[in-house]
């Protein structure tokens, strides 16, 4: 029989880094099916993340109704409870070996029922589900937990909060609680729903080592118009922050007979680097791959720095070195490089067997010639689309050729782009040889992942790190030796107290810095630190046991990647044992979720792979009628639209438009008597002082880029590249001082970039970031706001086709101090207005900084807040 069209009423994903929580349901009108509760409540100790989502829904109608509850988790959490409370009963889930829940699920499908749970995989989300029917009048309750250690990124933690009811909740909360002991040095948020209004139920609280974050939305709050069930929660909400740190150790904390040891110094140099990129330009790469891929590496070339080396490899059916030895990171081989890469094409096989062993082979002759500094450290990163189709073919004879030719000398970097390629594959080949690997989405920003990339690994600071703890005090200890520390990341490293241990645990961390050996020094309190974490409103109970186990599955799970067979056993039975101990869903177990009798009785749920392989499936046809979109890959650039021109048949300029046509539609007869449109000025200042007059700058010459506005005081400075053509901005970019941010724009993406770190938006998504000193917000016109107590507000916009260009406006400028200048900035100097001998009321000569320019009152369409934009009266200047 055919399945009614479910509710999905409760889905949500905490992320710490990503803990991400997705609240997702159908209007009450679909079904009958209301949620009257729905909460989050997070707890984060020491970036240990335990997060309960708990959504509570009714059945209104007069028959049962099927319910479901869906969620997306972060990749590297896991579930540790699902439960279903019907009529008072509780329906738990039960974690079992992944072979005893397929015996279930496999027994379920023979008796014909839709046994699987859907699981899809985004780029760091997978995905949860379970249904119930439903009796009229009757409540069920569904209460997920999971877990998570934050993972540091570019110098913070990430907890990303994904809310979409669908419907209007009578009580929803999300209570989120952070406990750092070492101190949070920055806590910001962000959101892609939120609104001035919608900001009220929002409360940051935030001392030396704890941060409260409630969002409590009212149901007035919550509804886009009165008395409706459509509800305005439609989005992202992310917290972001970073712990305080020394020069030191790190940090041990201790809870009930475990510990944990974070280590990020801070202070240390960067190493110099040699880096070879190997860049497959086979035939897959043609179009946008290696487009982007072009504009990546431009950047990245721009980011090494003057005492890193290196050098370029592409590869199709063969492998062309850039140079025959690695060269200098000087601004003249910077810029051949860029010249280089901008006409790397595509076209070809893939010998990626050929590239690979010839970058081993120039790095180790390049370390024998002694061409390479001493004490720096040598990375080959990897770019394929693809799967070998050239020279030696073999995946597993590749992998064995390049560890063997590396021999534990270099670290490799894999990044696979798109899903063609075998992400396995990469992953093998770069974890055998001290690396890690990436899977590049295919996407607008797919250049900014690479970037990102790059980031993470741009600024090694030591090499050969060991962890040292005295052996009569620790036991169990997970992975202690890394080979290599980045700048913005941490190590964790975490055991068990034995049972006799000191009452002071020391560690010693020794590694190499360039030419050195360094040796870092720290001791912690065993009662100090117990004493710490006692507070029941911040910690949740044991959680330093389960985050010691949860990091050696983790880790287990990763060397069995690399192990060989006998290895990977031992490393295999020991993962599924702390699985099976700590209620952990991990790739080797699999939750069975029980229901009330006659209803479906077995579901199972699994940990997704990486090459989007899933444990159980359904039916297609099933999957497009209740999940659409679920299934598919990420989407594709959205494709230019043709948007109408405003036509204006009323004799007066200053009327409103009547109707809208597109151009091509009129009549050449009705072309001819309707007015030219009004445009939007490419740049409207508003002049200081009690004036409402405006200035519309229009620039009939222009350099690239521009130095637009600079105000030191203001520590804000605007640049720019002009379209003399289409009259607006090809980009613009906008770099505070305090905070620093470069936020940078083009009518493709927003690009935001904080601590190396870039976040794109595309345009016409709603956001809400609050900085410290800094807020940035849009709305789904598309305008972009720049603003800040005592701050010039600088607002962007994008033209609705693609192909046009930006707008920029300015206010608020009495902020301006005197010594603002740039192309815009010198308006905001001593200006002197004067009337031409004889003109009329409608002709102004500015007088500025020794030049004079025209100036005519026209009519304009101001976009201050947003499209359509209104007719206003301003005077028109040319640059």
């Amino acid at each position: 029989a055919k399945m009614k069209v479910p509710a999905h009423i409760g889905s949500i994903v905490l992320v710490l880094p990503l803990l991400l929580a997705v609240l997702q349901t159908a209007t009450a009108q679909k079904n009958g099916i209301q949620i009257y509760s729905l909460t989050v409540d997070s707890k984060v100790s020491s970036r240990f993340a335990h997060t309960v989502v708990t959504s509570r829904v009714v059945n209104k109608a007069e028959e049962a109704q099927e319910a479901i509850f869906e969620m997306e988790l972060p990749k590297k959490a896991f579930i540790t409870n699902f439960s279903m409370i019907i009529d008072g009963v509780t329906y738990p889930g039960n974690i079992k070996e992944k072979a005893t829940a397929q015996k279930q699920y496999s027994e379920a499908v023979a008796r014909g029922e839709s046994a699987g749970l859907v699981k899809a995989t985004g780029r760091k989300m997978e995905q949860f589900q379970v249904s119930v029917s439903v009796a009229p009048a009757a409540k069920v309750t569904f209460e997920l937990v999971y877990e998570e250690l934050l993972k540091r990124h570019l110098g913070v933690y990430e907890l990303l909060l994904k809310v979409r009811p669908q419907q209007v909740v009578k009580h929803l909360q999300m209570d989120i609680h952070i406990f750092e002991p070492q101190g949070i040095s920055f806590l910001e948020t962000e959101s892609s729903f939120m609104t001035n209004e919608l900001a009220d139920a929002l409360t940051v609280s935030q001392n030396k080592t704890k941060a409260h974050i409630l969002f409590k939305p009212t149901l007035s709050q919550q509804q886009k118009s009165p008395g409706q069930q459509d509800t305005v929660l439609d989005g992202n909400f992310i917290v972001r922050y970073d712990v305080t740190r020394t020069l030191s150790g790190g940090s041990i904390q201790i809870e009930n007979g475990y510990f944990v040891h974070y280590f990020a110094p801070e202070g240390l140099p960067t190493m110099p680097k040699n880096v070879v990129f190997v860049i497959d330009k086979s035939g897959s790469m043609s179009g946008r791959k290696i487009q982007q891929t072009r504009e990546a590496l431009i950047k990245i070339l721009s980011d090494l720095g003057p005492k890193d080396q290196f050098n370029l490899i592409t590869f199709s059916s063969e492998a062309t070195q850039w140079k025959p030895h690695l060269v200098p990171a000087s601004t003249e081989n910077v810029d051949e490089a860029k010249r280089y890469a901008a006409g790397i094409h595509a076209l070809g096989g893939t010998n990626i067997n050929e590239a690979m062993l010839t970058a081993v082979r120039r790095l180790k002759s390049d370390n024998q010639a002694e061409l390479l500094s001493e004490g720096s450290v040598s990375l080959i990163i990897l770019l394929t689309d693809g799967d070998p189709t050239m020279g030696e073919i073999n995946p597993t004879k590749i992998q064995k050729n390049v560890q063997e030719a590396i021999d534990g000398q270099y670290s490799l970097f894999c990044l696979g782009f798109g899903f063609d390629v075998s992400y396995a594959f990469l992953e093998k080949m770069a974890l055998d040889n001290g690396g890690l690997a990436r899977r590049i989405y295919e996407d607008s920003d797919s250049a900014l992942q690479l970037q990102d990339f790059y980031q993470e690994v741009a600024n090694p600071l030591l090499t050969t790190v060991a962890f040292q703890y005295p052996s009569n005090a620790v036991e169990e200890v997970t992975q202690d030796n890394f080979r290599l520390f980045f700048k913005g990341s941490e190590m964790v490293v975490a055991g068990k107290l034995r049972d006799k241990s000191p009452d002071v645990l020391s560690a010693i961390v020794k590694g190499k810095m360039h030419k050195q050996n360094v040796t870092f020094q720290t001791k912690s309190s065993v009662a100090k630190q117990e004493e710490e974490f006692q507070s029941p409103k911040y910690i949740f109970h044991n959680f330093m046991e389960r985050l010691w186990a949860y990091l050696t599955i983790q880790q287990q799970l990763e060397q069995m990647v690399s192990a060989s067979e006998a290895e990977s056993q031992v490393l295999k039975d020991r993962a599924l044992n702390l699985s099976l101990d700590y209620n952990f869903v991990t790739p080797l177990t699999s939750m069975v979720v029980t229901k009330p009798e006659g209803q479906e009785q077995s579901q199972v749920a699994e940990k997704p792979v990486e090459d989007g392989e899933c444990g159980t499936c359904v039916p297609a046809s099933w999957a497009a009628e209740h999940l659409p979109g679920i299934l598919s890959h990420p989407s594709p650039m959205s494709q230019p639209r043709c948007h109408p021109f405003i036509v204006n048949l009323a004799s007066s300029p200053s009327t409103s438009p009547i109707f809208a046509l597109p151009l091509l539609s009129l009549p050449q007869e009705l072309a001819l008597v309707v007015p030219a449109p009004i445009q939007a000025p490419p740049v409207l200042l508003t002049l200081p002082g009690p004036s409402i007059d405006r200035l519309c700058v229009n620039i009939k010459h222009s350099q690239e880029p521009m130095n637009l506005l600079s105000d030191p005081a203001q520590g804000i400075e605007v640049t720019g590249q002009y379209n003399t053509e289409k009259a607006c901005f090809h980009w613009i970019e906008v770099t505070f001082k305090n905070p620093q941010v470069r936020v940078h724009a083009s009518p493709e993406h927003v690009v935001v970039t904080r601590n190396r770190r870039n976040s794109a938006y595309k345009w016409k998504e709603t956001l809400y970031s609050v900085l410290p000193g800094l807020k940035m917000t849009m709305n789904k016109t598309g305008l972009l706001m720049l603003s800040g107590p005592d701050k010039v507000t600088i607002s962007l916009l994008s033209l609705d086709d693609p192909g046009k260009g930006l707008l920029l406006l300015l206010r608020d400028t009495d902020h301006f101090s005197s010594h603002v200048n740039g192309t815009l900035g010198q308006f905001y100097q001593d200006v002197l207005w004067e009337t031409p001998e004889g003109a009329d009321d409608n002709k102004r000569i500015l007088k500025v900084q020794g030049k004079d320019y025209s100036a005519t009152r026209e009519l304009k369409l101001d976009y201050q807040e947003g499209p359509p934009g209104k007719e206003i009266s301003c005077w028109s200047v040319e640059l």
